[in-house]
């Protein structure tokens, strides 16, 4: 790829080097290789299912034990909620220039229909109110138009631009303060409950676009007081957005490099994997990490605060077996019986000695390889049941003739080999985005995350620009490639304690309602 003076001065200023955007261009050429699966991780084969008396110890060792640790919830909440509002988009015309009668457009119906289920009903009908007109008359005149506008643009709540995190997601009628509540208050809610430190500070990071801070700290600065009296606790509150340093750039259908209509490099931000850098330069301990709109009313938040001390438990009883055994193999001169107690915790975390390795097990290597395999990142993630919900897999990968335990997305595998259709078919349960990770070695040092990611798990999608189809590019997921290299386990948890919301109509599901 030639690149002129300008280009290199571009992709300098990005804060890319030349060399990045080399090996960019080339894994547009070449493409990412797909995932080899071995097979499905089911229970007892991959995925822990524990007994009633295994979920109360890991509980109670996560209440007993978190004081120990610096705790930290991490949300990304950079997404617009332009998918979320993606039918009312097509209804109102707005991306097209054209018009519709509802009776086209059934999810548009439904919401149109059940306006009053929605925590922002009220602020909706304000809105109208603000022009001395009403919402009511809007509904009998049916000029559904209209309300969807007031619903989407800045003429009204402005949702279409909005983030995600800043939509109002539900209603407490019985409450006396905040009767309805954004996505993001309900993140601190859940963090009193199940992420406060020994002296009632509790860490949350948000990952936000620069455009939206404004907002957001006009939101933090409206809620944090209250929520800091309701439960006895001072928040701690930071936020990062996702470096221009991780974006890449595109190419055009003819393989070369694609620019705006001004001759400048188009960047694209590359995809959620990029903020393991923002993980990484938090330097926490403990993280507990969840996607903004994956949230529910206080109504069934009690299993959600169960389960969220059931994996941490599990966390830190994985950390201190580890810790022990690379305290031990640092010391060295183990006995015979202690050696093989550290290959059958490998074996029991999913990262036992291949076939090749097994081999060296005569020679002294064997303590060196064992302390590599343990001295890296743990993460527990909750599994439920696959009921249709889209997410990322459990499933065992073959990688350099090494089996260990990933989350794996469809775009990474190749169902044109029957063999890997049938063994991605197999997966009975779904990752969604929920796990807690240690990040600190066993000398309470932080490890350099960057340094655990398997770089060929990117993959390329087709995306329009302008009317020009170009090619994107993202980098390894944020809990797939990102975190391919760490000590992994997969723990069932129940799927009530999985409540997204990806369009506005799943607000409208018992979990986000008030009774």
């Amino acid at each position: 790829m030639n690149l002129s003076e300008n280009d290199i001065s571009q992709i300098e200023a990005h804060g890319l080097s030349v060399d990045d955007v080399q090996t960019q261009y080339m894994n547009f050429i070449t493409g990412f290789p797909f995932v080899q699966l071995s097979e499905a991780a089911t229970i007892g084969n991959g995925i822990l299912r524990l007994s009633e008396k295994e979920k109360e110890d890991a509980i109670l060792h996560y209440k007993q034990n978190k004081h120990k640790h610096s705790l930290l919830k991490f949300v990304p909440s950079s997404g617009a909620a332009t998918r979320m509002f993606k039918d009312l988009f097509e209804f109102s015309g707005l991306y097209m220039g054209l018009d519709y009668t509802l009776k086209e457009f059934p999810e548009a119906k439904k919401t149109i229909d059940n306006l009053p289920k929605f925590a922002f009903y009220e602020d909706l009908k304000q809105r109208f109110a603000a022009y001395s007109v009403s919402l009511e008359e809007y509904l009998e005149r049916n000029d559904y138009t209209t309300i969807v506008n007031y619903i989407l643009t800045e003429i009204g709540l402005n949702y279409g631009k909005l983030p995600k995190a800043l939509i109002l997601f539900h209603k407490y009628k019985d409450s006396k303060e905040r009767k309805y509540r954004y996505a993001i208050e309900e993140h601190f809610v859940e963090a009193a409950n199940y992420c406060t430190m020994e002296n009632n500070h509790v860490n949350i990071h948000f990952t936000i676009s620069i455009e939206h801070k404004q907002e957001f700290e006009k939101v933090i600065k409206e809620i944090k007081p209250h929520y800091e009296e309701a439960f006895g606790v001072k928040y701690d509150i930071s936020f990062s957005v996702q470096k221009q340093s991780t974006d890449t750039i595109a190419l055009r259908s003819d393989n070369t490099l694609a620019y705006d209509k001004e001759g400048k490099i188009i960047f694209r931000p590359s995809g959620h994997g990029a903020l393991i850098e923002n993980l990484n330069d938090i330097k926490g301990d403990i993280i507990f990490i969840k996607n903004i709109d994956n949230v529910a009313h206080d109504r069934i938040k009690s299993s959600t605060y169960q389960y969220k001390n059931l994996i941490a438990g599990i966390l830190l009883q994985t950390q201190e077996k580890v810790f022990s055994s690379l305290s031990a193999l640092e010391k060295g001169s183990l006995t015979s019986q202690e050696v093989v107690d550290i290959i059958e915790l490998t074996n029991s975390l999913g990262i036992g000695l291949s076939t090749q390795e097994r081999e060296k097990v005569k020679d002294n290597n064997v303590l060196r390889l064992l302390y590599d395999k343990l001295n890296r990142p743990i993460r527990v993630c909750a599994m439920v049941k696959n009921e249709g919900e889209p997410g990322g897999g459990p499933f065992w990968i073959e990688r350099d003739g090494i089996r260990s335990l990933q989350i794996v997305e469809k775009a990474q595998v190749d169902l044109l080999d029957e063999n890997q259709k049938e063994i991605f078919s197999k997966a009975t349960h779904f990752n969604p985005v929920d796990l807690v990770c240690g990040v600190r070695d066993f000398r309470g040092n932080n490890f350099n995350l960057n340094n655990y990611i398997d770089q060929t798990t990117g993959f390329i999608s087709t995306k329009s620009n302008n009317g020009e189809m170009i090619k994107a590019q993202e980098k390894p997921g944020l809990w797939n490639g990102a975190m391919a290299d760490w000590i992994t386990l997969f723990v069932e948890v129940p799927l009530e304690t999985f409540t997204p919301v990806k369009t506005i109509n799943d607000l409208l599901r018992d979990e986000h309602q008030d009774k």
